[in-house]
């Protein structure tokens, strides 16, 4: 299996929507995201490669664009749902995966770190 990652850091704020949400989680904040996504091909594609490199890259820049600065509880993607870091992964990994076209990857992996010790995941396949 080859596996192919690249990844974006970026700051960007929510609150969490939840009952008796602990001190100031409840209150919007910030935190310093890093996104990790993680392709995964059994199989090199025509090129040699998992993923273009370059289309990764300008999908994560659009990406980085969109929620850089931004209070996360306001998009619409989020929804009435909770900001959770675990929910962020996909949704991020939702919008990574309709910017590209490429039959290659067989599996996406978004790790989303929420700070240097605190991070959640979301796989599929593709």
């Amino acid at each position: 299996m080859y596996e192919l990652s690249v990844s974006r850091d970026f700051v960007a704020q929510h609150y969490l929507t939840v009952p008796s949400p602990p001190p100031g989680e409840g209150e919007p904040h910030s935190h310093h995201f890093e996104a990790d996504v993680r392709f995964q091909a059994p199989e090199l594609g025509p090129y040699g490669y998992v993923v273009d490199i370059d289309a990764v890259d300008a999908a994560l820049d659009e990406l980085v664009d969109r929620y850089r600065d931004e209070l996360l509880n306001d998009l619409p993607e989020f929804g009435d749902d909770n900001p959770s870091v675990e929910r962020f992964a996909r949704l991020f990994g939702d919008r990574l995966v309709d910017r590209l076209d490429d039959d290659t990857p067989t599996a996406l992996t978004v790790r989303m770190w929420e700070d240097d010790v605190a991070w959640a995941s979301h796989s599929r396949e593709l």
